[in-house]
């Protein structure tokens, strides 16, 4: 191999795999050094250097010189092309995984080019991108051919190839699709600050706008609701609720439970729980089919949200306060306030802080900590029960019941 034929190699791979030239260089030289060990013996300490201007190919082994004829002689013309093939090949699978790394978390097109078993394999320069079934949304399905958009999630080496793995269930895929889709979020006018998703069923976005005079939530839905439905059809018409994001959290925890019409918000800061009082004719709306409405906006607002009526609340106001008597420590005074920081059972008092409690109650530390440990024993004791095994008389009455209603 002469030099003038080494630098056009290195010129032509730099060209056409988009390979860095130092990145040639070094992989011509491991495989030089590499089918000169095959000679010499896999213990020899082997040293090639190519010169970088011209080309030039000068080598030692365990320190001795090796002339340039020999190199060229004893190394064997196949064996040093093999091996640097190989060695290009993996700077080139170095160069796409480097590449691909870098759009984790992005959003990425392409077509089906084959389905392997679970499997959809899409078609992206210089990989295999692999959508597995676990990251397609419920109930969808694709043919040869077919566009999809996903998000990357991880790229991988296997061999000499790389592999993208893609998702369209992450909330972050709908995140990317708004920004696509939706102009004033990629002019920064419109930020979106929180998604909460079950694929295939529902998500819920929070919007913020910066300018006062443009509507967030009216911007994403667009006119006559065009923007959204063209979201939707990505998803496989997943449902979307688009809420404003509000400083206030009372009001962005009620706006975030429509569409049910929410009458009050209790926070309990302590504990990270919002108490949502609704109207009996209201409280399976805010829950929602399942617990999906209220449980995916405790994810977006990031703060547990228990949906009850008022009597609902009193009732429990004044279960908390009788068991709460039961704590040798606690008074009547120290139980008001307990239930009013949103402490409602022994579980919730188990796991208060006892700096917390000697605060609220005003007692020592010593006392903080027996009536923390006596809650968790009454927590425990509860748990229990809920565990135990029905009697026989219970079951008997179970089936007297059952024979009835047959």
């Amino acid at each position: 191999m002469n030099p003038s034929e080494v630098l056009r190699i290195v010129d032509a791979i730099h060209r056409d795999k988009r390979i860095n030239k130092e990145t040639v260089f070094v992989g011509i030289e491991a495989a030089i050094a590499t089918a000169v060990r095959r000679q010499y013996g896999e213990e020899a300490v082997v040293k090639i250097q190519v010169d970088r201007e011209t080309g030039e190919i000068t080598g030692s082994c365990n320190d001795e010189p090796i002339a340039t004829s020999e190199l060229a002689e004893r190394i064997g013309a196949q064996n040093a092309k093999q091996v640097m093939i190989q060695k290009i090949r993996e700077a080139e699978r170095d160069a796409i995984f480097d590449e691909n790394t870098s759009q984790i978390d992005q959003l990425v097109s392409g077509a089906v080019d084959k389905i392997e078993g679970s499997n959809v394999i899409i078609s992206m320069p210089g990989v295999i991108a692999v959508l597995p079934k676990a990251e397609r949304i419920p109930g969808e399905s694709f043919r040869i051919g077919d566009r999809i958009r996903a998000i990357v999630t991880d790229v991988v080496k296997k061999g000499n190839r790389v592999n993208v793995l893609l998702s369209r269930i992450r909330p972050s895929f709908v995140q990317k699709l708004f920004e696509q889709e939706i102009p004033e979020i990629q002019d920064a006018i419109i930020e979106i600050k929180g998604v909460s998703r079950e694929p295939g069923f529902r998500t819920k976005i929070a919007v913020y706008s910066s300018d006062q005079r443009v509507d967030c939530v009216g911007a994403c839905i667009g006119m006559r609701g065009n923007r959204i439905k063209n979201i939707m059809d990505e998803l496989n018409n997943e449902r979307i609720d688009v809420v404003p994001w509000n400083t206030d959290l009372q009001l962005f925890i009620q706006d975030a439970l429509k569409p049910a019409d929410i009458e009050e918000v209790i926070l309990c800061s302590m504990l990270g729980r919002a108490i949502v009082l609704v109207k009996q004719d209201n409280r399976s709306l805010a829950i929602g089919r399942r617990g999906q409405n209220v449980r995916l906006a405790s994810r977006l607002v990031g703060w547990d949200i228990e949906i009850m009526t008022r009597e609902d609340l009193e009732e429990l106001l004044e279960k908390a306060v009788e068991g709460y008597m039961l704590i040798e420590g606690i008074t009547t005074e120290i139980a008001d306030r307990l239930v009013g920081e949103g402490f409602l059972s022994f579980d919730d008092l188990s796991i208060i802080e006892p700096d917390d409690l000697v605060q609220i109650g005003e007692i020592s530390m010593e006392q903080a900590v027996s009536i923390i440990q006596q809650a968790e024993e009454y927590a425990q004791k509860e748990e229990n029960f809920k565990l135990q095994p029905k009697t026989e008389n219970e079951d008997d009455n179970e089936n007297i019941i059952e024979d009835k209603n047959e």
